[in-house]
């Protein structure tokens, strides 16, 4: 029962403080309206509660006795007028020690940690004024005692609202950074669906292709079945490779199998050749010599350089040399192509090439030399991780 009193005034409690636009806690006004409480009875006590200071004590606890009623927070300067009347109806017949100059101390506090500063520096010099009369008047004892401790409370809550705001502002930080790391992993999932979808694609393509020639020319069945077989072998390779690709975005992996590295790339230009598109491949070094990540940048610009070449090549062969050494690994592409224009094709290919190739450390060139198009890639053995 009392846990669920206890819930629901800190549902109320958050609410109120929303719509009014105060960034605290739901226990700092509820422990401010204690003290204040308490402090309040203990005036009124010291002086037998008497009619004016009861009325004095009322007016100290008319805001939060509002909120209990409305469920809405007055406003700042309205406590604040209903606090120094109060306080002031009580210095008028001052005890020793007193109670109700401490009202001040909480009041300076509260308004130092949810108001301008200016406003504040305000209510402070108000209460000071207030104990400043009280002590010449009606003989205030410990003014300069009271004095210090409502400065120490417009410090205190000085101090807490700038630790509230530099608290702001590093939860801010971190989700600026964590956004910036989900959208870095969804780019780099977007790459790896990007390079197998088009590859795919492109490579399937071609054996359709192979198989309507088949069909069309030839008139030789066997040959477009052998086609399609093959096209449908590709089609189930991609949608293996898209789940495991996908797979990286949950928290265990979708399969047991590795991604493709940098010793992939012979079996990825036999497929290619069986596909239709002449490709002409050398290799020097020992690919097991690189690291996975350079390895796996490696195959997939390798894979994209290839569709781009199936896709606008116009069927002209292909040349691809990947060199391996102890500086480091070069991997270029050359094709020459149908028409000039379609170098310059849209597309997404190039950018993810550079991002992958910005991973890695590694400098990366895409474009025409004489009559070729040329992809050429670096990658220092130090920069990869």
């Amino acid at each position: 029962m009392g846990a669920r009193v206890v819930s629901g005034l800190r549902a109320r409690l958050e609410t109120s403080l929303g719509r009014a636009g105060i960034g605290l806690p739901w226990w700092v006004p509820v422990a401010a309206t204690v003290v204040c409480a308490v402090l309040a009875v203990a005036a009124v006590a010291q002086r037998g509660a008497l009619v004016p200071s009861a009325l004095a004590g009322l007016l100290a606890m008319v805001t939060a006795l509002g909120w209990a009623v409305t469920g809405v927070i007055a406003p700042a300067w309205l406590k604040v007028l209903t606090v120094l009347a109060a306080v002031g109806i009580l210095l008028a017949d001052p005890v020793v020690p007193d109670f109700s100059p401490v009202l001040l101390v909480v009041l300076a506090a509260e308004t130092a940690l949810i108001t301008r500063p200016a406003f504040a520096f305000a209510v402070a010099g108000s209460s000071v004024a207030m104990l400043g009369v009280a002590a010449a008047r009606v003989g205030l004892v410990g003014f300069p005692v009271y004095v210090a401790a409502v400065l120490l409370g417009l410090s205190g809550g000085l101090m807490g609202r700038w630790y509230g705001r530099a608290l702001d502002a590093e939860r801010a930080a971190r989700d600026a950074v964590r956004d910036q790391a989900v959208l870095a992993e969804r780019q780099r999932i977007a790459r790896e669906v990007h390079d197998v979808v088009a590859h795919s694609l492109s490579i399937t393509l071609l054996h359709l292709t192979g198989a309507r020639r088949a069909l069309r020319q030839d008139r030789d069945v066997d040959e477009a079945v052998e086609g399609l077989e093959e096209a449908e072998r590709v089609g189930r390779a991609a949608m293996a490779d898209i789940r495991r690709t996908v797979g990286l975005l949950a928290e265990a992996p979708a399969g047991t199998h590795s991604l493709p590295g940098a010793g992939d790339i012979p079996a990825l230009v036999e497929r290619t050749r069986a596909a239709g598109l002449e490709v002409r491949y050398e290799q020097r070094g020992d690919l097991a010599a690189l690291p996975d990540l350079a390895g796996l940048g490696l195959y997939r610009i390798a894979q994209e350089s290839l569709a781009n070449v199936a896709k606008h090549g116009g069927g002209a062969p292909a040349r691809m040399r990947l060199d391996v050494g102890a500086a480091g690994a070069r991997l270029t592409v050359r094709n020459r192509l149908s028409a000039p224009a379609a170098a310059g094709a849209g597309g997404s290919g190039l950018t993810g090439m550079s991002a992958r190739a910005g991973q890695l450390g590694a400098e990366l060139s895409a474009g025409p030399e004489g009559p070729d198009w040329v992809v050429a890639v670096s990658v220092p053995v130090g920069a990869a991780p």
